[in-house]
């Protein structure tokens, strides 16, 4: 989970807020403290008798609405995700909102460490943590990934299926990669080409393949060919090359009128 910087951390008790931010997922979610902070930058346009300091999701989406509309008449172009993941607290979603802010309002650049993750605002990196036994499974992903608050803020039963599709994907991109990098774990069995000790054939190029052979441009014979392949152990396979020569075209014109005058053949293209 991303951590305030002590920058951010002094900022916001320098502010004199009516309560102080110990948790910011939990603190910032109904928007009352974030209204706060606006009103010592924004006085005029930020009126504290209009937000309730209440955790149901009616007081919620109420002061965010207002908070939004202070946006707009401000300009200020805050991420629509940030505010999505701070009202139905999801994972780096406060506290990289509380960063965003400080930047925009004070004017400041934070210092801070290279994340030792990527902000997805998923559970993922705390689950990496875990040993593998301990890890969730897709449902639990689900339901601690897909607040319940998302479906009531959007009724649309075909996005929250996506959501909660994106979610079972990622997981299992994340086991495939398990599979992959611990195969003794999960008893994966080799194939038959990655027990095989053959190595890959080589193929010449048509250059090189023609090279000294005789043939000219029109009369380039169809040729597989192939190096020697040779196995690790003692034993090798040779591989012989096939020429196939191809029929000169100034030729045909004859041939067919050889054929077609031929009474022993059948007429050709339905003469008779």
């Amino acid at each position: 989970m991303a951590t305030l910087p002590r920058d951010v951390h002094k900022w916001l008790q320098s502010l004199d807020l009516s309560f102080p931010v110990r948790n910011p997922r939990r603190d910032l979610s109904n928007g009352f403290l974030v209204a706060e902070i606006f009103s010592w930058y924004y006085p005029s346009d930020i009126n504290m008798h209009s937000y309730n300091n209440g955790n149901s999701l009616p007081t919620k989406l109420g002061n965010w609405s207002l908070l939004q509309n202070l946006f707009k008449r401000r300009s200020l172009d805050v991420p629509e995700e940030l505010v999505d993941s701070t009202i139905h607290c999801r994972p780096d979603g406060a506290e990289l909102f509380v960063q965003y802010l400080y930047t925009k309002l004070t004017n400041r650049k934070i210092k801070r460490l290279a994340l030792e993750h990527e902000i997805d605002f998923t559970d993922h990196s705390y689950q990496m943590k875990l040993p593998m036994h301990a890890r969730s499974t897709a449902s639990t992903s689900v339901k601690t990934n897909l607040k319940i608050t998302e479906f009531s803020t959007e009724p649309n039963i075909i996005t929250c299926q996506q959501k909660a599709q994106e979610i079972i994907n990622r997981r299992i991109e994340h086991r495939q990669k398990e599979r992959y990098e611990e195969p003794d774990r999960f008893k994966v069995q080799p194939t038959i080409g990655q027990r095989s000790d053959r190595n890959a054939a080589s193929f010449t190029s048509q250059g090189n393949l023609y090279a000294g052979k005789g043939y000219t441009a029109g009369q380039s014979p169809t040729v597989i060919h192939l190096e020697d392949t040779r196995l690790n152990g003692a034993h090798a396979i040779g591989i012989k090359e096939i020429s196939v020569n191809q029929m000169d075209h100034t030729s045909q014109p004859v041939i067919r009128q050889t054929i077609t005058s031929s009474p022993v053949l059948p007429p050709i293209g339905g003469q008779s």
